[in-house]
């Protein structure tokens, strides 16, 4: 057993125990759970009327367990990994069928689809084990980053894990005229998606009073100092959903979406003409459709400039300010190993049939919940391989339950990183502001740290030109000497400007630049 632990990087030093890393473990798992039905629906346009539905189920499941267990043994580190959201929508869009024709103008197949990602995962991967001057091009990224935008990652992960289960929650809800709204607790017939139920909705009220029993429990708990208080807030939530009909027992008995038919499904995503295991190779016979190739480009670039900043922004937010899990610049710890595992899964992924797999931001609940070694993220592999015979048990466990973990880990994040942040100085609050802002309202990690480092090189850069020029006028004056017999204080000569923007800063905003002003299609 002490080379198993040696194996994920678990010792007492760090400040857990075995039983504080497995429910940590558990926590993460039930926090992300849901993508095992919510990817199927998301890649595939027909939903469960689609004959891979079952098959995409399993590769989803499959490609989460051999991210995590990479992340457990490799990197050692309490994160867990599954097919990204956004990542799941934006291969769905290009795959034939579904909206590709309206969004790219031309049909690509599931197997073209992911060799896309498959690509993106082998170029993800190059970038993360070549080295210039000792350090990966995604360490030399992360040092190259402005540190106003870098303090602010942790705050904008914070508030948009929050934001995913006050959603989740239906708590915040979708308004016509303002776009979102907080719930009205008067109209109890509003229905939400949950994607983990058996009928696909129920009442929001319900749900996000719910939420907030759970919200309100993790937080009581956590104050009188009682280990465990995420998980046993989840369990009180659903428990308190029973009657209110939002935990909906039913789905223990298994519907066409979530069944107990493990072996069929096993067989289908292996063999037949519905698999998705290994579908990329078709790309080899068939390749891309004509005059597709600067969409694909594009389309590749787009994939891993998001897996990039995604992974960045998660790992920043979730490990940073932790000096068990950082350093003292906010640095993970195993960061470049991190990154390998990362990519390496990408690319298993889309081997195994499924969009890109990445580090999901709800691994901060298993963190907040004590999680401190590989051990919390070998629990929640073993977790999702479970979840693959008995998945009607978990989806028992609603999404408003889940969701009060996701804010009081918001809570957490909020409290222990937003006083990292230089507001004293105009240029860093705002783009500190814009990243988190942009971070939360644009529902994407990557857009808000872009937007950070586009505005910071650009307000540094004419602000050093300004600065630059003002020197260059008043440096002759303040080196004069005094004239004689003229009383006047010590003249102080004026230092010249500094420039506190790097070349990687540059070339990172420029992708940037590239990523949001140029269009996939020509």
């Amino acid at each position: 057993m002490n080379k198993f632990y040696t194996l994920v990087g678990y010792s007492e030093e760090k400040k857990t125990s075995v039983k504080t890393e497995i429910i940590a473990g558990i926590v993460t798992f039930l926090a992300m759970a849901y993508i095992l039905t919510v990817n199927p629906n998301s890649i595939l346009y027909a939903g469960t009327a689609d004959a891979r539905w079952s098959s995409l189920f399993m590769a989803t499941a499959f490609g989460a367990i051999v991210g995590t267990l990479l992340m457990a043994f490799l990197a050692k580190m309490p994160l867990a990994q599954a097919s990204g959201m956004g990542l799941n929508s934006l291969l769905g869009g290009v795959i034939g069928g579904g909206v590709s024709a309206f969004s790219y103008g031309f049909n690509f197949t599931i197997g073209q689809a992911f060799m896309m990602v498959l690509i993106s995962g082998m170029v993800f991967f190059l970038l993360s084990v070549i080295k210039i001057k000792g350090k990966t091009f995604r360490e030399l990224v992360f040092d190259g980053m402005p540190v106003a935008v870098r303090s602010a990652i942790s705050v904008g992960i914070g508030l948009f894990i929050a934001y995913i289960g006050f959603q989740n929650a239906g708590i915040i809800v979708t308004n016509g005229y303002t776009q979102v709204a907080f719930v009205d607790f008067t109209k109890w017939g509003d229905q939400v998606v949950n994607y983990l139920s058996a009928t696909g909705t129920w009442a929001a009220a319900k749900t996000a009073i719910v939420a907030f029993v759970g919200l309100f429990s993790i937080a009581i708990l956590d104050k009188l100092n009682v280990k465990g208080s995420v998980i046993i807030g989840i369990l009180v939530a659903t428990i308190v959903g029973i009657p209110f009909g939002v935990t909906n027992l039913k789905v223990l008995a298994g519907n066409d979406q979530i069944s107990w038919k493990f072996w069929e499904n096993f067989g289908n995503f292996f063999a037949g003409e519905n698999s998705v295991f290994g579908s990329f190779t078709d790309v080899f016979t068939e390749g891309f459709p004509a005059g597709s190739l600067f969409t694909v480009i594009m389309l590749i670039i787009t994939m891993c400039m998001i897996d990039m900043f995604d992974t960045m922004g998660t790992i920043v937010g979730c490990c940073g300010g932790n000096r068990i899990l950082s350093d003292e610049n906010n640095k993970p710890y195993n960061y470049g190993k991190i990154m390998i595992c990362d990519a390496v899964a990408t690319c298993s992924g889309a081997m195994l049939g499924t969009s890109t797999v990445t580090t999901f931001v709800e691994s901060g609940a298993g963190v907040s919940a004590g999680g401190r070694t590989g051990l919390t993220a070998f629990t929640t592999a073993c977790m999702f391989f479970l979840a693959i015979f008995i998945m009607p048990v978990f989806a028992t466990i609603p999404s408003a339950a889940t969701a009060s973990a996701l804010i009081y880990v918001g809570v957490l994040m909020m409290k222990n990183n937003v006083k990292n942040i230089d507001f004293n100085n105009a240029v860093n609050a705002t783009c500190a502001f814009l990243t988190i802002a942009v971070m939360v309202l644009s529902y994407s990690i990557t857009k808000g740290i872009g937007v950070g480092m586009v505005s910071y090189v650009i307000m540094s850069s004419i602000a050093y030109v300004i600065e630059l020029i003002k020197w260059s006028v008043t440096k002759d004056k303040n080196s004069a000497e005094p004239v004689e017999g003229e009383e006047g204080a010590e003249v102080v000569k004026a230092e010249k400007p500094v420039w506190n923007v790097s070349v990687v800063a540059i070339i990172v905003s420029v992708l940037f630049l590239v990523y949001f002003f140029v269009p996939t299609t020509l």
